[in-house]
């Protein structure tokens, strides 16, 4: 597991005062308030102090310490921002994505591996986990309480029901 995750992505300026525009790699823009602090690099070596945060519609709007210009700002156009996994504590039963990617899932009954999870979107009501199974096909998986019953980020292992008919599609 990585010690820093990205957060989303600097895609432009707001203003004339170095506001940046960022695009969330993270459930939503409000996911940013905890933070006081992130960083330039996956490595933590490039730290900048987050000065303010709002949201703008789908958009985290961020003044970074040392960034007061519109010229300074969009320099920054493209670079990735992280923060510290330590940071943040989520709930029962949260996962940080990049901990999910590369899970083994395996069925909850019998134990028969399935695949790799590969990829998680979220469209709507839950999140879908896509699992390539070992013919190559991708599953679309619903990450709902009738299908999901263990996870372990760390053994990088799930185990799932598998409704009837997610199989044939």
């Amino acid at each position: 597991m990585f010690d820093f995750l990205e957060i989303g992505t600097i895609v432009g300026t707001h203003g004339l005062q170095g506001e940046l525009r960022v695009n969330p790699s993270c459930d939503s823009p409000a996911f940013f308030r905890q933070f006081n602090v992130l960083y330039y690099d996956a490595q933590g070596q490039k730290s900048v102090r987050v000065v303010s945060m709002r949201e703008h519609k789908n958009l985290a709007l961020l003044c970074l310490e040392g960034i007061g210009s519109v010229e300074a700002a969009t320099a920054l156009k493209n670079k990735r921002l992280f923060f510290r996994r330590d940071d943040v504590k989520l709930e029962e039963g949260q996962y940080f994505i990049a901990d999910l990617l590369g899970c083994e899932v395996f069925d909850a009954a019998d134990g028969a591996l399935y695949g790799k999870l590969n990829d998680v979107s979220q469209p709507g009501a839950n999140d879908v986990w896509h699992i390539k199974m070992a013919d190559n096909r991708e599953v679309l998986i619903p990450v709902i309480d009738d299908v999901v019953k263990q996870v372990d980020v760390k053994a990088k292992r799930i185990e799932i029901i598998m409704l009837d008919g997610l199989l044939d599609l």
